[in-house]
C-alpha cells in the first residue's frame, strides 16, 4: 500500500530554500549546500505541477545549487584583494532579500486585519448644537485697548500703505493719446485756404487744440508746398511764417484735394 505524502505549496525556489534552512536550524550564513541540496532535490522529485512555468523555476534553483556544490568541491578561488570568494554568498544574499520581503508582508497583513475590525460612527450632533456659534463678548475681545492704542494702529497701518507706494513711479503723469483726424484736419486747411488768398500760418492754429493737432497741419501744409497749391515765406527765423495760396481757377480750388495724405 503506498503512503500519500502531503507537501506544503511554495510560493517560490527561495521560498523552498528558506523554509529547509528554517527546519534544519542552521546558519544562513553558512547553509550546509550537500545536505540542503539533498533535500531539495527529494522535494522536487515528490512534486506534482501541472504548471511547467513554476515547475522550471524550481529546477533552475536544483542546477544552482548543484553547481555552488561543485564549486565548493574546488579549491577557493581569490578575488581581488586576496580574499578567499564564497560561492554561497550570492545565494545567501538573495536568501536575505526573500526573508526581509517575506517578514514586511506578514507585517502588511496584520495590519490590513487589524483595520478591518476598524470603525467609525459619523457625526450626530443636533443642527442647532452644530450650527451653534458663540456670541462676542467686546469687553473681553477689546480688553486694555484705548484710544490711544487705535490710533498708534491706525497710523501704523497707514505707514505701510505708504511703504507699498513707489517714490518714483507714483509722481508719473497720464499720457493722454491725441486723436487727430488727418483727413478732417486736410479738408479745414484746404478749405480756409479757398476763403484766404495769403494768411498767417498761426491763423491756421487759432482752432488747434493740442501739440498733435498743431503737428498735423504743418504736415498738412508741407504737403500742399510739395503739390504747389501755396507756397511759403519766413523773412526771419523768429518771424511769422506767411502762406500764399497759388492763383487758380475757381473750379480748381474747389477741388483741393490732399491726396499724398491719405
Amino acid at each position: 500500500m503506498a503512503i500519500e505524502i502531503k507537501l506544503e505549496a511554495f510560493e517560490g525556489p527561495l521560498d523552498l530554500l528558506l523554509h529547509l534552512i528554517e527546519k534544519n536550524k542552521v546558519d544562513i550564513y553558512d547553509i550546509p549546500i550537500s545536505e540542503i541540496t539533498e533535500q531539495y532535490l527529494d522535494y522536487i522529485r515528490q512534486m506534482e505541477a501541472q504548471d511547467m512555468n513554476v515547475m522550471s523555476e524550481f529546477l533552475v534553483m536544483a542546477a544552482t545549487l548543484l553547481d555552488i556544490k561543485c564549486r565548493m568541491l574546488l579549491p577557493k578561488e581569490v578575488d581581488e584583494d586576496g580574499e578567499e570568494e564564497d560561492p554561497r554568498a550570492e545565494l545567501v544574499q538573495k536568501l536575505l532579500e526573500y526573508k526581509a520581503y517575506k517578514y514586511m508582508s506578514f507585517e502588511l497583513k496584520d495590519m490590513q486585519t487589524d483595520a478591518g475590525r476598524a470603525f467609525y460612527k459619523g457625526p450626530t450632533l443636533p443642527q442647532e448644537v452644530a450650527s451653534y456659534r458663540a456670541p462676542v463678548d467686546y469687553e473681553e475681545l477689546l480688553g486694555d485697548l484705548t484710544l490711544r492704542k487705535l490710533h498708534e494702529l491706525f497710523e501704523s497701518c497707514l505707514k505701510r500703505q505708504e511703504d507699498k507706494v513707489d517714490p518714483i513711479r507714483s509722481r508719473f503723469g497720464r499720457i493722454e493719446k491725441d486723436e487727430v483726424n488727418i483727413d478732417e484736419k486736410a479738408k479745414h486747411v484746404a478749405g480756409y485756404i479757398r476763403t484766404h488768398s495769403r494768411m498767417n500760418f498761426r491763423d491756421l492754429l487759432e482752432n488747434a487744440g493740442s501739440r498733435m493737432d498743431v503737428i498735423v497741419t504743418f504736415l498738412v501744409v508741407l504737403e500742399l508746398m510739395k503739390t504747389g497749391t501755396v507756397s511759403v515765406e519766413q523773412e526771419g527765423i523768429e518771424a511769422d511764417i506767411i502762406i500764399t495760396a497759388r492763383q487758380t481757377s475757381g473750379e480748381e480750388m474747389n477741388g483741393l484735394e490732399l491726396t499724398s495724405l491719405g
